[in-house]
């Protein structure tokens, strides 16, 4: 069995792609500059991605796992800027899925699994058009779901939620990281080893009968939204003493 991860050369990427090579596969990595033995990729280029089809051969597994950002406030988000996030997240996503998943529905089997993000169903001010971006690749993945399960390919999106990562070096600072976890129900912050956890599941045969999904690997950060507003007679919710897990 063959898989490819796209920016598997560090991050989240390198831990899936770890953790599929000790799953029993051949993980092949592509990465834009080729770092850690990666074929040297920019998944934005249609000409590129299918040059990487034909040197790496057919798969089984498709990890669309590159992507980039550009934080800014939506009035401040240049052009040039709109159209490398949409370039990479979704576009260079896209060519991948043609590249690689065709050749799948030919041998009628296969799995993808997009790296979309908590963004991509939630508005996050200040992050341009990554939150975009990413809710049109979970879009995206819907329809490779209808489109191509009859012919035996499934895909799938995992949903990281806060993952410190060496390209968020905001979590450097203690308190950053100490705020952040104590607003999360787990309390506790995410690690690249759940989303390689949650990806591992996807392209194995325990998920045979799932397709066209979504799981937000968050540690329910997502669904606090009315934790935060004011309740009735200014109340907050707290555990009851001694309702905790003992």
């Amino acid at each position: 069995m063959r898989a490819v991860v796209t920016g598997g050369a560090r991050g989240i990427g390198a831990v899936v792609a770890d953790r599929l090579a000790a799953d029993g596969f051949e993980v092949v990595t592509l990465d834009l500059d080729g770092a850690g033995g990666s074929v040297p990729c920019d998944i934005g280029d249609p000409v590129q991605v299918r040059g990487a089809a034909e040197t790496v051969g057919p798969v089984d597994v498709l990890v669309n796992n590159a992507g980039i950002w550009r934080f800014a406030a939506l009035e401040d988000v240049s052009p040039e800027d709109f159209d490398a996030v949409m370039r990479t997240n979704v576009a260079g996503a896209f060519h991948c899925i043609q590249a690689f998943g065709t050749p799948m529905l030919a041998r009628g089997g296969g799995a993808i699994v997009n790296m979309i993000s908590i963004a991509a169903p939630l508005a996050d001010p200040g992050v341009g058009a990554y939150s975009a971006s990413k809710a049109a690749l979970l879009a995206l993945t819907r329809q490779v779901a209808v489109e191509w399960g009859p012919r035996g390919v499934r895909c799938n999106a995992v949903g990281p939620g806060l993952v410190p990562t060496p390209g968020t070096s905001f979590y450097d600072d203690p308190e950053v990281r100490r705020v952040r976890a104590d607003a999360v129900p787990l309390r506790r912050l995410g690690t690249p080893n759940d989303i390689a956890d949650v990806v591992s599941f996807l392209v194995s045969p325990q998920s045979a009968y799932v397709t066209g999904q979504a799981i937000y690997v968050d540690g329910g950060v997502s669904q606090t939204l009315m934790e935060l507003l004011p309740k009735p007679g200014g109340r907050t919710w707290a555990p009851a003493a001694g309702s905790g897990p003992s």
